[in-house]
Formats: C-alpha cells, sequence, structure tokens
C-alpha cells in the first residue's frame, strides 16, 4: 500500500489535500504520472495547507454564492471566442477546448470558472454559437453561449 495526497477531486477516492493510501500499481500508474496526486512525506504534508488554500479560493463556497455566479454568467450573454479557421467553410483548425472557454469568460469580465465543471455537447469545430453549460453546485447548472469568430 501506498500513501499519498490528492492534489485533485479524484471520483471514489477523495478530494484535493486528502491523505490517501492506495494500491502501489493504482498510484504508481495512474494516480502520480497524471498529477492526481503526490507521495506523501513530512515536507510534502506541509503542502497540503497550501494545496486546500487554492481550492477553497476557486471553489464556488455555497448555493447562494452559486447563484451569484449563475446571475454573473447570464449577464454576460453570448461569450466571445476567436480561432483560427478555414476562409471559406468555417472550419476550425483544431477544437476549442473547455480551458479556452474558462479564459474567454474571464477575458469578458465574467468569473474565474473550474474547466472540470464546463460541460460542452460535442466538441466545438466550427464558427458560430455554441450552448455551455457550468455545474456550480450539485443544485446549479448555467447556462450561456460562446460565440466563436474566426481569426483574422
Amino acid at each position: 500500500m501506498m500513501k499519498l495526497i490528492l492534489t485533485t477531486d479524484v471520483t471514489g477516492l477523495g478530494g484535493p489535500g486528502d491523505v490517501v493510501e492506495v494500491k502501489d500499481g493504482y498510484g504508481r500508474n495512474y494516480l502520480l504520472p497524471r498529477g492526481f496526486a503526490i507521495v506523501a512525506t513530512k515536507g510534502a504534508e506541509k503542502q497540503v495547507q497550501v494545496i486546500r488554500r487554492a481550492q477553497e479560493a476557486s471553489r464556488i463556497r455555497d448555493l447562494d454564492h452559486a447563484k451569484e455566479v449563475k446571475n454573473t454568467l447570464a449577464q454576460l450573454g453570448s461569450v466571445p471566442l476567436t480561432a483560427k479557421a478555414a476562409a471559406n467553410s468555417g472550419k476550425l483548425f483544431g477544437s476549442i477546448t473547455t480551458a479556452d472557454i474558462v479564459a474567454a469568460v474571464k477575458a469578458a469580465g465574467g468569473p474565474v470558472l473550474d474547466k472540470r465543471a464546463v460541460e460542452v455537447s460535442g466538441h466545438i469545430k466550427t464558427v458560430g454559437k455554441h450552448a455551455v453549460n457550468v455545474r456550480l453546485h450539485p443544485d446549479v447548472t448555467a447556462a450561456f453561449t460562446v460565440e466563436v469568430k474566426a481569426a483574422s
């Protein structure tokens, strides 16, 4: 068995800063290479407070805070996003990622979102308007549109 400190939410295991004991293979082959955990040493245990503070700063505090963030997203309307696209077909070179959407919301004056909470139906690979949902809280989901424009 291996003792690890989680750096992100891992389904069925725990949240950031949790000290967990897992089988050697799971820790060595899955959690550590993907950056989901670090080995629990005395020095690393001091980092637990740093990890927890960072998570608390970006986490939605409660239901009321989630509703505030939802209202802020609703006021933004359509979030503009530019990407390289083929001139005549409107197809993008690549696709729009959740990280791109989070950056566009922040650039438009919106709140800082967790990219893991952003849900897009399929891949965004064309110019135009696309619906995006964000899970802010188990009871609150915000919906807004992203308008993808071709970079000139």
